[in-house]
């Protein structure tokens, strides 16, 4: 949207990739979000995904402000699909920025999908769409 790259021409954001995984996966279980009571993110997911990270699996999308975390995402990278997991954001518009950043990534480096996994009004705003299991199926078995 025109706010939206406002926004990222105003540089307010920095945005890093895999330099603070897990400090992006805590602030996912952490962050409380409207309608949810907890999180599947238990303390044995964490430590799991970050063994994923430490093999070059899993991978994190962090955005600062002034030297602080804000934002972030993180997901499963199989090379030619990556699989977001969760996101979070402490300031506006800060986990669109980190979503911004990883379609770019994906797209300079020519992944076919970034499945989201769950189709919501916010990842609708960023410009996904559900596609067909059959696709999905297809797609993933490409590679």
């Amino acid at each position: 949207s025109k706010s939206m790259r406002n926004i990222l021409n105003r540089n307010i954001f920095k945005v890093t990739f895999n330099q603070d995984f897990r400090a992006v996966i805590a602030h996912c279980q952490q962050v409380k979000r409207d309608g949810q009571t907890g999180t599947w993110i238990t303390n044995d997911m964490i430590e799991a995904y970050c063994k994923l990270h430490e093999l070059g699996i899993a991978k994190s999308v962090e955005v600062w402000q002034d030297d602080q975390l804000v934002g972030g995402l993180y997901g499963v990278d199989l090379g030619h699909i990556f699989c977001g997991e969760s996101m979070f954001s402490l300031v506006s518009n800060a986990s669109k920025v980190a979503f911004i950043a990883l379609v770019n990534h994906l797209k300079i480096n020519n992944y076919c999908l970034l499945d989201c996994q769950v189709y919501n009004d916010h990842l609708a705003s960023l410009g996904c769409v559900e596609i067909e299991r059959e696709d999905f199926m297809s797609i993933l078995k490409s590679k």
